[in-house]
């Protein structure tokens, strides 16, 4: 088996956090991470939007070198684009001097809760068409504990380590396998507290 190359890793910064922070970027952007490199027309259709608006968008964000050109493809007019990073990531902290970059943040946030409450939603929809093993397989669960930030930090740590060590080592032409999307989220228990 061919060595697995490590994932390209970005921790955003303000301008990048700006330029992520509107709908239709935050989906042509997981579209070329999880379908690979493609044109701006490829894009429209898969996201069901304008060609010139996907093509507009799609230089937005290589202005902050979230997309990037795909070497030796296209000809003409016709650009591809891929993703420049694997995994996008930041603290909840990084931006709080700077209010506008805070609010983006935020945006970001609540747009990928509604991203996966749809995502719920139409596998709900649609389960019944899986197979029992893969129906068991899926699911949601939660767990309630009192620990403090610096453990809290260190499990978060731990669970993306084994998630990357299973990733790395997927096999997407193994019998049976399926793209599978994981949410990892972890909130205070707010209950009884204002």
């Amino acid at each position: 088996m061919a060595e697995k190359v490590p994932p390209r890793r970005v921790r955003i910064d303000r301008r990048q956090v700006r330029a992520l922070a509107h709908p239709l970027r935050t989906r042509l952007l997981g579209a070329l991470r999880v379908k690979g490199p493609a044109t701006a027309t490829d894009l429209a259709g898969l996201l069901d939007t304008n060609t010139g608006a996907t093509s507009y968008h799609l230089r937005q964000l290589a202005e902050v070198g979230l997309v990037v050109e795909e070497p030796g493809r296209g000809t003409g007019r016709q650009r591809w684009w891929r993703a420049a990073h694997d995994v996008t990531s930041w603290e909840n902290t990084d931006f709080d001097d700077d209010p506008d970059a805070r609010a983006a943040i935020e945006w970001i946030q609540a747009e990928q809760v509604r991203h996966f409450v749809e995502h719920a939603e139409r596998w709900f929809a649609v389960r019944d068409q899986w197979s029992p093993q893969w129906r068991d397989a899926f699911g949601m669960s939660d767990v309630f504990m009192t620990i403090p930030a610096a453990r809290l930090e260190a499990l978060k740590t731990e669970l993306w380590q084994i998630l990357e060590r299973y990733r790395v080592e997927a096999d997407p032409e193994e019998p049976d396998a399926e793209q599978v999307q994981i949410f990892l989220t972890v909130l205070p228990l707010l209950l009884g507290r204002k």
